[in-house]
Formats: structure tokens, C-alpha cells, sequence
């Protein structure tokens, strides 16, 4: 059944502090008021004192009377969100069915919700509005996308800090890929790359409890922990014939957005580790420096970088692509499509370009290289296949505390290519083995350097 044609009817939670013998005279409000006007016509007819018309009145009296105290009942539950588990015994629940067809019994829940409050041993240890959480959890679960997710009060306090900063944990962003929770990227220099987590790795347990039920945000909730402590994950990566465990010591992260350096021949190189909050003020003195110093050959990495806010693509987009070029092209569910364009102030799309992308170069990071790739004619892509993320989320504060995150689009690249679950190809494909690793070999990098010296050479 198609969500468009459902109607689901629900009245809602009940206040904690009321006690289960609480009156809730919500669904009994249309049958008592029919009753009452059959007693007012029983005694209209038998004694003959009331008109219709009076009886009408009363009626509509006695409807409004109810209505009031309804609502005021209602509006006076809602002024104070409690933080205090409820006990499922306590808790008071009501739900208002519809008789139309295309109507979905949400009596299920509830009868699924008695049975868990009457049957179920430890009932009394369970918390009510936990439970809620899980249920809602579990409806945007259903929806089987990774990126549609809500968030509890402790969730929705914890969201965002990997884009802004300092927090304590590993240092590595996770996705879901192929249903499998996977490692998107290690960010540089965190404990996660030091000690040996990949881009691609695929996250089998942590701690000894299996990941392959967990959401993403369960999956970081389980693996962020304080500084100096220890979480062992157990993956699983291509080439390898078994998992194997990391032990990986959490530290406070806090990750540098640009560095800037300089190769052979002059060539520049930019890496930029996140688009967060920091990065377009870090980009935009980066790139000045570049074009002070004369470089003929510039080189942005954004291997192993995860993403981040949409709107900072656009920004440094604006410095490497001419003014009025579509950045990317938002599609909603409708096909509606949206088109970001750069904004002014491109001091850098007349310099030769080699851009390193790898399987951690994911959202932002990709919005960025297929828009270098299409807006301009002396861009080259090298490196492995980016990761593939390309939806865009809306973040909804919800009540209570709460936080949905909705997935309302997918990114385009300016020539309307997908970018979600297919990924960009790089124009040169250049493989980074393991060999490479363990040595410190950066074999992408030295093709890097030597594409960029040859086409420099041939102008």
C-alpha cells in the first residue's frame, strides 16, 4: 500500500505524570454524545416539555462544553516534556481508528504494546517512552534507507559534532553500503587511520556485538567513547580471506579542514579533509596562496573525505569553477529539480587540475569533483571510484527534544548524471594495494604529480 493513500489516525501519548485510570474520553466523545440526544428525545417524546430545537442546543452545549475540556486537557499534558522514564504500566496511550478503506488497523501497535506491558517478564523495568522511540526508530528503518534516520533527545544533542569539531572517539565516518555497515573514511591523522581502518572496510562487530542489525547512528553511539579508553571493531576487507580485529584507542578528534603544500615543479597541493564549518575560510586562504605563488599545476585531494554541509561544495566550487555553472542539481521525489549554481569569485579555473578521489570521497566530496569534471575542460579525475552517497537530508527538529533526518532529494551532477549508489569514475584509474600501504608507497599521488608535470610541459 502506497504511503500517499494511507491514513493512519493516532491521538497521541498521554501525559507521564497521570495515573492508567485516568479518564480519556477521546473516543467515547461522538458515541456519549449520541446517547445523550436519544435520552433528550425519550423524554421530548414521553413528556412532551422540550422542543427539538431545545434539545438541538443542549446538544451542541454539551458538545462544545466537552471539546473545551478536551482540549484544555490536552494543551495542559503537553507544557512539560519529562525526561524520567515511564513505567509501562503507567503510561496512558489512546488511538482513534478511521472505518475508510484505505485506512491502516494501527490497532496492531497497540495490541503488540499490551502484549509487551502484560506478558513480558521484566515489564515493569521496561521505559515507555524508549519503546516509543524504537517503534518511530524502526518505522524510518523500514523506509531501507541508511540516511532516514530520528534521533532520541541524547542522539539529537550528539548530531553534528563530527562536522564542527571536537568530540571523542575514533575519527572515521560510516555508511551503509550493499546493507553492510562500512567504513565511508578514516579522517587524516586520527586513531582510526593510525591504526590501520580503510576506506571500504566493512564493520562485522564492535566489541564483540554484532553491527549487522545496528543503524548508522547506533553503530557511532556504540563506537564514540571517552579518551584513552579502548572499542575493538572487527571488519572485513576485500583481498583478506577472514575478519580481523582492530583495537582502536578513542581520542578527542579534532580535524584540520585544508592543508595546503607544495610538490615538485611548484605543483599545489590542497587536501581538504571535511567540508564543515571551518573549510571555506581554510580553502579560500589556501587558494590565495596558490595563486600567489604563481603554481601552474594544482592538485585537490579529497580521498577519505566524507563530505559534509552542502552549501560550503558551493563555496569552494565558487573559487575553482566561473561564475553562473551549475555546481549540482537537486531531484526531489517529484522529479522537481533544483539547480545550485557557483556564486562569483573563481580565481582558479585557468590552472591545470588533477583531482584525487578514492571509495572514501563521498557526498560533498563528490558534488565537488563531478562539478570540476563537467564545468571545465582541463580537469582530470584520478584514483579508485567514490563511495556513492548522493541524497540530500533535511534535519527536522521534532518534539520533545527529538530529530528526524529525512532524506528529500538526490544530487546530480551538472550534466545530470546520479551520483547516489553508482559513485564517480575517475578519468585515470589508479589502484592503491595494500603493499602500498603498509609501506607509506602513495602510488596516486606520484601519477598526480606525474599527469600534471606532462601537461604543464606540453603548454
Amino acid at each position: 500500500m502506497e504511503m500517499d493513500n494511507v491514513e493512519v489516525k493516532n491521538e497521541g501519548l498521554g501525559d507521564s505524570s497521570k495515573k492508567s485510570n485516568n479518564l480519556i474520553f477521546a473516543n467515547a466523545l461522538t458515541v456519549s454524545i449520541g446517547k445523550l440526544k436519544q435520552l433528550f428525545n425519550l423524554i421530548a417524546l414521553s413528556k412532551n416539555k422540550m422542543s427539538k430545537k431545545n434539545i438541538n442546543t443542549a446538544v451542541v452545549i454539551l458538545m462544545l462544553v466537552l471539546s473545551f475540556w478536551l482540549g484544555y486537557g490536552k494543551g495542559k499534558q503537553s507544557v512539560q516534556i519529562i525526561n524520567t522514564p515511564i513505567k509501562m504500566g503507567d503510561v496512558v496511550l489512546e488511538n482513534k481508528a478511521s472505518s475508510t478503506d484505505n485506512t491502516i488497523d494501527f490497532s496492531l501497535f497497540w495490541s503488540t504494546w499490551d502484549l509487551l506491558k502484560n506478558k513480558y517478564v521484566d515489564s515493569q523495568k521496561l521505559d515507555a517512552r524508549k519503546l516509543v522511540y524504537g517503534a518511530i526508530k524502526g518505522m524510518l528503518q523500514a523506509t531501507g534507507d541508511p540516511y532516514t534516520t530520528f534521533f532520541d533527545p541524547e542522539e539529537n544533542k550528539k548530531f553534528g559534532e563530527d562536522i564542527s569539531g571536537n568530540f571523542e572517539g575514533i575519527g572515521a565516518e560510516l555508511g551503509v553500503k550493499n546493507g553492510i555497515l562500512t567504513v565511508v573514511a578514516p579522517l587524516q591523522g586520527t586513531p582510526a587511520e593510525k591504526a590501520g581502518l580503510r576506506a571500504g572496510d566493512r564493520i562485522i562487530k564492535i566489541d564483540g556485538k554484532t553491527a549487522g542489525d545496528m543503524s548508522v547512528e547506533d553503530a557511532v553511539d556504540h563506537i564514540r567513547g571517552q579518551k584513552n579508553t579502548t572499542v575493538v571493531l572487527t571488519i572485513f576487507r576485500d583481498g583478506s580471506k577472514d575478519t580481523q580485529d582492530l583495537s582502536i584507542v578513542r581520542n578527542v578528534i579534532n580535524v584540520k579542514s585544508v592543508i595546503l603544500s607544495f610538490k615538485e615543479n611548484n605543483i599545489a597541493d590542497i587536501t581538504i579533509n571535511k567540508f564543515g564549518d571551518d573549510t571555506e575560510k581554510d580553502f579560500s586562504a589556501a587558494i590565495a596562496k596558490v595563486v600567489a605563488s604563481h603554481s601552474k599545476g594544482l592538485i585537490i585531494d579529497l580521498r577519505n573525505n566524507p563530505g559534509g554541509y552542502l552549501e560550503t561544495a558551493v563555496s569552494i566550487s565558487s573559487k575553482l569553477i566561473p561564475a553562473g555553472k551549475v555546481v549540482v542539481i537537486e531531484e526531489n521525489s517529484s522529479k522537481k529539480q533544483e539547480k545550485r549554481y557557483t556564486k562569483g569569485g573563481d580565481i582558479a579555473s585557468g590552472l591545470e587540475t588533477l583531482v584525487l578521489i578514492n571509495e572514501g570521497s563521498a557526498s560533498a566530496s563528490e558534488i565537488l569533483a563531478g562539478a570540476l569534471k563537467e564545468d571545465r575542460s582541463n580537469v582530470t579525475l584520478l584514483g579508485k571510484k567514490s563511495f556513492g552517497k548522493g541524497s540530500v537530508q533535511e534535519f527536522i527538529e521534532t518534539p520533545q527534544g527529538t530529530a528526524a533526518k529525512i532524506t528529500v532529494a538526490h544530487w546530480l551532477t551538472p550534466n545530470g548524471n546520479q551520483i547516489n549508489e553508482l559513485g564517480i569514475k575517475p578519468d585515470v584509474e589508479v589502484e592503491l594495494s595494500n603493499d602500498d600501504y603498509i609501506n607509506n608507497r602513495d602510488p596516486q599521488m606520484d601519477a598526480a604529480i606525474k599527469q600534471l608535470k606532462e601537461k604543464i610541459t606540453v603548454k
